[in-house]
């Protein structure tokens, strides 16, 4: 009887000891969780694609045992990071067009061109990333030169910001559209009487760009995903994208060939795809969420289409405009909110800024946790801040850097006092969603937490920093990039930090970007990239 009870205490002993078995285990790192007190762990365990242990390295090891241990050698680790407004599908297209970011004149923009059409032979030339305000003639070009190399060949190229298009004779031909044209919400840009090639916003929908193939477009997703798995991006928001580019994508994660999570807002400048998406009802998966919608409010500052309340600084009466009549954002607002749906405008101008944040107010009036939000919020009358405190701030902070050398000209010096306020509209709603808007500006998020933090550009400009005043901690900056992110997503509880429960979306860092120095922090790179525990990148 007793070497029976000295056997089953050995037996209990041993079931008590014995380690669980995990999927992989992470040791000796330096990871901040981003969890609600902002605490740090140096090791996890992961098994079935979640999170199920954080602590010290001590404490993993001894409870748990995996056949993949991560050996992290004091690396820091942060929660995947999350572009909350880009346009991941777009960026994948652009790979297979001309590509004109960077370029410094109107000349190099032709080069480009042709150097393109001369390894491609295109029947219609597209493309995109050219950016007056960066050439020493900050003019719009016009298309005398673009008819004379091409005057057959359909040409359409876009500006940076995507609210302005050049165009060639051949393809304003096909479009039908002529000096008298008329266009609500848009322009067509006329010099001498006659059409220049620059098309603002819906002038830009009367040209007929050929649509990507299915194979083209499967290509541009799969692109689109290397390219952001090599930057520490496991989640990114799609604003503005269609019921048939939606269903590929749900297509291409089932079979698992598409494994980033995508936050989908359908185009909400088609009434078909919202009454069809509010009729279906919100879709989500592990990896897809559809319960938004995006709506244009105006166009970019850049191209002088963003909606202003007074006249531009440098083009005497001119206003911008919004993209549809006033009434219609509040059709669109009121059959929105009849859902369960949330509604992200894209607004720029301090014009385009009141009319939404009222429309939302008037629909919404107290509803809780409807997360609405307002994509962009670059210019805020100073009576319309305390308006974010139930909308979402959702802020691109490589914009301030990009447009610092030009904004104040633009738009004067008592706008700029509302201009790219992050820090500001951060106090008023309590959280603020950061993104990069790619490909108007670069995929790199370490760009974005080196734009909110130090607010200067690569080469150190300005000295002190842009508007410092309204620069963000680099804790802010994380959680907008991670926990804010999610929370702007109604996915907080899913991701956004190292929890327990929550998927396994990590990235680790060649450098602490909590503590390296200012000036170093856009050098920062993601070594590695997990998605649900699995190495993406």
């Amino acid at each position: 009887m007793k070497k029976l009870f000295i056997y089953f205490l050995t037996i209990s002993l041993f079931t008590l000891c014995k380690k669980q078995e995990v999927d992989s285990i992470i040791i000796n790192s330096n990871t901040y969780t981003v969890n609600d007190n902002f605490e740090k762990a140096t090791a996890f365990a992961i098994k079935d694609g979640k999170f199920i242990a954080v602590g010290t390295s001590e404490e993993i090891t001894k409870n748990y045992t995996s056949s993949t241990i991560v050996d992290a050698k004091n690396k820091t680790i942060v929660p995947g990071l999350i572009d909350a407004h880009c346009h991941f599908y777009r960026m994948g297209l652009q790979q297979q067009k001309v590509d004109l970011m960077g370029t410094k004149s109107y000349d190099e923009v032709l080069q480009k061109l042709v150097a393109f059409q001369k390894e491609k032979d295109a029947t219609f030339i597209t493309g995109r990333g050219w950016d007056q305000n960066d050439w020493k003639i900050k003019e719009f070009p016009t298309k005398e030169k673009l008819d004379k190399l091409f005057p057959t060949i359909p040409v359409a190229v876009r500006r940076v910001d995507g609210h302005a298009l050049l165009v060639n004779q051949a393809a304003i031909n096909l479009s039908g559209i002529t000096k008298d044209t008329k266009v609500s919400g848009g322009e067509i840009i006329i010099k001498d009487g006659e059409i220049t090639g620059i098309l603002i916003d819906n002038a830009m929908d009367f040209i007929k760009i050929p649509n990507a193939s299915k194979q083209e477009a499967i290509q541009g997703l799969l692109d689109a995903q290397k390219i952001s798995f090599s930057y520490g991006l496991t989640t990114v928001d799609d604003a503005g994208i269609n019921r048939k580019t939606i269903e590929l994508i749900d297509d291409l994660q089932q079979d698992g060939r598409l494994k980033m999570r995508i936050y989908a807002m359908v185009s909400g400048d088609n009434q078909k795809e919202i009454d069809y998406y509010i009729n279906k009802g919100k879709l989500k998966t592990d990896r897809l969420n559809v319960r938004s919608f995006k709506v244009y409010g105006d166009g970019a500052l850049g191209s002088r289409g963003a909606a202003m309340k007074k006249s531009y600084s440098d083009r005497e009466n001119h206003f911008g405009a919004l993209i549809y009549a006033p009434e219609r954002y509040q059709e669109i607002a009121k059959q929105i909110a009849a859902s369960d749906f949330q509604m992200n405008t894209h607004a720029i101008g301090d014009s385009s800024n009141t009319w939404l944040l009222k429309t939302y107010k008037d629909v919404l009036k107290d509803a809780k946790n409807r997360r609405w939000r307002i994509e962009h919020a670059q210019i805020i009358a100073p009576e319309d801040f305390d308006k974010f405190d139930n909308i979402i701030p959702s802020v691109q902070p490589t914009h301030a850097t990009s447009d610092m050398y030009w904004a104040k000209d633009r738009i004067g010096k008592e706008r700029m006092k509302g201009a790219y306020a992050y820090k500001d509209l951060l106090n008023k709603y309590g959280k603020i969603a950061l993104g990069t808007d790619f490909p108007v500006e670069q995929v790199n998020p370490f760009l974005t937490f080196y734009a909110a933090t130090i607010r200067k550009d690569i080469n150190n400009y300005p000295e002190n920093g842009f508007q410092m005043e309204n620069a963000l901690t680099r804790e802010e900056t994380l959680k907008g990039m991670t926990i804010w992110a999610a929370y702007s997503n109604f996915e907080e509880e899913e991701k956004g930090s190292i929890e327990v429960g929550k998927f396994a979306d990590f990235v680790i860092l060649n450098q602490d970007i909590m503590k390296v120095d200012g000036m170093k922090i856009s050098k920062t790179k993601a070594v590695s990239t997990y998605l649900n525990g699995e190495k993406v990148y």
